[in-house]
């Protein structure tokens, strides 16, 4: 049985929360988010608390449990708060700039690479080599953040590229000099 599932989910002030049958509803600050909910579990609102509970007796209902708990309470947290993610570009003349909402990446390639954010996504340049993805939908964020990514990903030579702020790259030595 999920412990995670089992968790009421606070409703923090400045959020509403709408059910209506299996989709729940979380309209804040930052924007809506909309979660549907599967059959296999009940949702109701009790005095400013948000619980999830299992209707039937499965393993796979076991699952989708603690997955639904911690959806809601990530839109319920997106929209109050929102989620952000953060770049750092390394490397000799890898450097982003903004230019109106589209962000542009200069990494080395004979082009500049220009990342269009999605709806309800703002993409800012803090230093030339700092990037930040702002949302109110947690999986968007990580996505639009792991495509920037993926444009330059850090290669284990020298460590040059696009990697997450904290990211740790294992190096390699590289290849032994002649003799």
């Amino acid at each position: 049985m999920s412990r995670i599932g089992k968790k009421p989910i606070e409703i923090p002030q400045g959020v509403e929360i709408t059910l209506d049958g299996q989709t729940v509803t979380a309209k804040g600050p930052l924007g809506t988010e909309v979660v549907v909910v599967r059959p296999e579990i009940a949702v109701k609102v009790e005095d400013n608390h948000i619980i999830l509970s299992k209707v039937g007796d499965s393993r796979e209902t076991d699952a989708l449990y603690g997955l639904f708990r911690t959806l809601v309470a990530n839109a319920v947290h997106g929209v109050k708060e929102g989620f952000e993610k953060k770049l750092e570009i390394q490397g000799v003349g890898y450097r982003a700039a903004m230019e109106g909402k589209n962000l542009n990446l200069s990494l080395g390639y004979s082009h500049p690479v220009i990342v269009e954010p999605p709806a309800g996504i703002t993409i800012a340049v803090e230093a030339n080599t700092k990037i930040s993805v702002k949302g109110s939908n947690k999986q968007t964020v990580g996505d639009v953040a792991a495509f920037i990514r993926s444009k330059r990903p850090p290669e284990v030579y020298k460590g040059k590229g696009v990697r997450y702020e904290g990211e740790h790259i294992r190096r390699k030595a590289g290849k032994a000099g002649k003799k």
